[in-house]
């Protein structure tokens, strides 16, 4: 990596927030979940839409995960997104959120 990444990775705003509400995108070309995130009062609630179809939908509520708030908002179909969790693939195809340690 060099410096300049260095740098565009220090701007990122990454926080913990908690799955507050989660539900089928239906509109989605590829399945994918709409996730409601409370990142803490000075932030608020975020919108997400997310491929991690894996989770049932009640695992994720109250899940932890952690996304990045400060790219700005993208229209994805019907919803504006306003966040992006983080998460990694596994051997299986499966995506993993990304969680704080308890």
């Amino acid at each position: 990596m060099n410096i300049e990444n260095v740098g565009l990775f220090s701007k990122l705003d990454i926080r913990v927030g908690k799955i507050v509400k989660a539900e089928v995108f239906e509109e989605a070309i590829k399945p994918a979940y709409i996730l409601t995130i409370d990142f803490g009062e000075e932030i608020g609630l975020k919108k997400t839409s997310a491929q991690i179809t894996n989770y049932q939908l009640d695992e994720l509520v109250g899940v932890r995960c952690i996304g990045v708030i400060n790219l700005g908002d993208k229209q994805i179909g019907p919803i504006i997104s306003q966040c992006l969790i983080l998460g990694s693939i596994n051997e299986n195809g499966d995506v993993l959120l990304l969680q704080p340690s308890p």
